[in-house]
């Protein structure tokens, strides 16, 4: 018996070992790359569309407006779906998450294990989380971005592109669910992991926009640190 629990505590010893260092391993890469510019394509360009990157301290959205010459988000995500059903709001903002995480975590007091863990390692569904907003508040934490029209129509595809599409072509609502008067969650494509998260997906809209981001993050504050944030 004696043996058994010292073999058990041996196994304990290397498991926590290794879990420490794959978590050490995890930071110090979202540190280093994060830190990694990617450069603006156009650092020249004329700016054409007002865009802006928002974080509320742990998550971040692009918020762009509503309606321009190249695109009516009305049309696609009509206000209809939102509860205020507010026609006057001006910009939108679009954050990609878990689906679970979004629907069953409103607020962090929420928040469960088997949540987290199932955002964490591939096991569950992903949804975008659209805000309509009357305008674009400046703070801290929020980055003015001025897009070309090409830069502009590059965002709009990639955002798209990430709304799991019904039969007909239509964004997917979910319906029901909403943090207040003003916002609605939609069906999205891809799977949330502690390797493609919220931030990533915001840096790799960046980045298909030819903005600055960051090579890799899982975080919002590698995408504001290269912003000076």
């Amino acid at each position: 018996m004696p043996s058994l629990i010292r073999k058990a505590l041996k196994v304990a010893a290397y498991t926590a070992v290794g879990l420490s260092g794959t978590v050490a391993a995890y930071l110090s890469s979202a540190f280093v790359l994060s830190r990694i510019a990617v450069a603006k394509t156009t650092p020249n360009a004329t700016p054409d569309v007002p865009v802006s990157l928002h974080s509320n301290g742990v998550h971040t959205d692009i918020v762009v407006p509503v309606r321009t010459a190249q695109m009516d988000w009305s049309k696609q995500l009509p206000y209809s779906n939102i509860p205020s059903g507010d026609t006057t709001l001006r910009y939108i903002a679009f954050g990609w998450g878990d689906k679970g995480f979004y629907l069953d975590t409103p607020t962090w007091a929420d928040l469960k294990f088997s949540t987290a863990f199932v955002a964490a390692f591939w096991l569950g569904s992903s949804a975008m989380h659209t805000t309509y907003l009357r305008s674009l508040t400046p703070g801290p934490e929020t980055v003015p971005l001025y897009l070309t029209h090409d830069e502009y129509a590059r965002l709009i595809r990639y955002i798209q592109t990430s709304f799991a599409l019904d039969a007909a072509g239509r964004a997917q609502h979910i319906k029901g669910h909403s943090y207040g008067q003003d916002d609605a969650f939609y069906e999205a494509h891809r799977v949330y992991s502690f390797l493609y998260t919220c931030n990533t997906w915001t840096n790799n809209a960046l980045k298909a926009s030819g903005q600055r981001a960051c090579l890799w993050t899982p975080s919002d504050k590698g995408i504001l640190y290269q912003y000076g944030r």
